[in-house]
C-alpha cells in the first residue's frame, strides 16, 4: 500500500504522532512518503488563476508537483494538522488553497475516486472538529470516497507532555482506526459524490465552468456524457 502523509506543520507534534501511529498499526506492505508543511512548500495561494488554464502554469508549479505526483499515485492519504485558532493550521489551508484545480468543480483527477484518507488534529482545547472540516471538505471536492477523522484534545502543548492514560487511549484509536484502514479492497463513491459530479457536469456541459480548457478537459474524459471516473479505474 502507499502512504503519504502530508503534516500541516514542521515539527513532530501531537497530530504528527498520531498520524504516525495510524501507519505503524496498519497490516499492510507499506511504502511511505511524508512531506511537511510549510517546509515543503512554503507558499500561499496568490489568486492570479493562472492554474485554470493548466497546472504548469501555477509559479509554485514545481514545489507542488512534487507533492501531488506522490498523491495521485498514493492508495492512503493522512492527513495531520495541529487546530491553530480553531482551524487547521495556515500551511495546510494554504495547501489545500493552491490544489483547488482538483476539485470537481474543476478538473478532477480519476485517481481521487478510489482513494482513502485520514484527518488527524490535536488541540490543547476545542477545535478539532472544525479544524478537520476544513482538510475533508476539501477532500469531499476531489472525489475521495472514503474519509476518516481522528480529532482529540490532548491538554498539553507537545507530545512529550501528554499524559500517559491519553497516549494508552490515542493508541487503542489508532489502532481500531489502522485497522479499518487495512483493507485494501476499493472504496465504494457515494450518492453525495455521485451527485456532485453529476452537478458538475451539468455545470461544463452548460459552460459554466472557469474556463473552455476545463470542459474540453472533461469531454476528452467522456464525463460529459455517460462515462464516470469510479468507473474508469485508477
Amino acid at each position: 500500500m502507499k502512504i503519504v502523509l502530508i503534516h500541516g506543520q514542521n515539527h513532530k507534534g501531537s497530530s504528527y504522532h498520531i498520524g504516525r501511529m495510524i501507519v505503524d498499526n496498519l497490516d499492510v506492505k507499506k511504502e511511505v512518503t511524508e512531506f511537511f508543511l510549510p517546509k515543503d512548500l512554503n507558499h500561499f495561494c496568490s489568486g492570479c488563476y493562472r492554474c485554470i488554464e493548466g497546472d504548469e502554469n501555477c509559479p509554485f508549479y514545481n514545489e507542488k508537483k512534487t507533492i501531488m505526483e506522490a498523491v495521485e499515485a498514493a492508495d492512503l492519504l493522512i492527513f495531520t494538522t495541529p487546530t491553530y485558532c480553531l482551524r487547521a493550521s495556515a500551511p495546510m489551508k494554504s495547501f489545500m488553497d493552491l490544489t483547488f484545480t482538483y476539485w470537481m468543480s474543476h478538473r478532477p483527477r480519476t485517481c481521487m475516486f478510489s482513494k482513502k484518507a485520514v484527518v488527524v488534529s490535536t488541540a490543547a482545547g476545542t477545535g478539532t472538529k472544525s479544524a478537520i472540516k476544513d482538510v475533508t471538505t476539501a477532500l469531499f471536492y476531489w472525489g475521495i470516497p472514503y474519509v476518516k477523522s481522528y480529532g482529540i484534545a490532548v491538554q498539553a502543548m507537545n507530545w512529550d507532555m501528554v499524559n500517559q492514560k491519553k497516549k494508552e487511549k490515542i493508541q487503542n484509536d489508532a489502532t481500531r482506526l489502522a485497522k479499518m484502514l487495512s483493507t485494501e479492497k476499493k472504496p465504494l463513491v457515494g450518492i453525495k459524490t455521485r451527485f456532485m459530479f453529476w452537478i458538475m457536469a451539468k455545470m461544463q456541459s452548460a459552460g459554466m465552468g472557469s474556463s473552455p480548457i476545463e470542459k474540453e478537459y472533461w469531454e476528452k474524459n467522456g464525463w460529459l456524457g455517460k462515462k464516470r471516473p469510479w468507473k474508469d479505474g485508477k
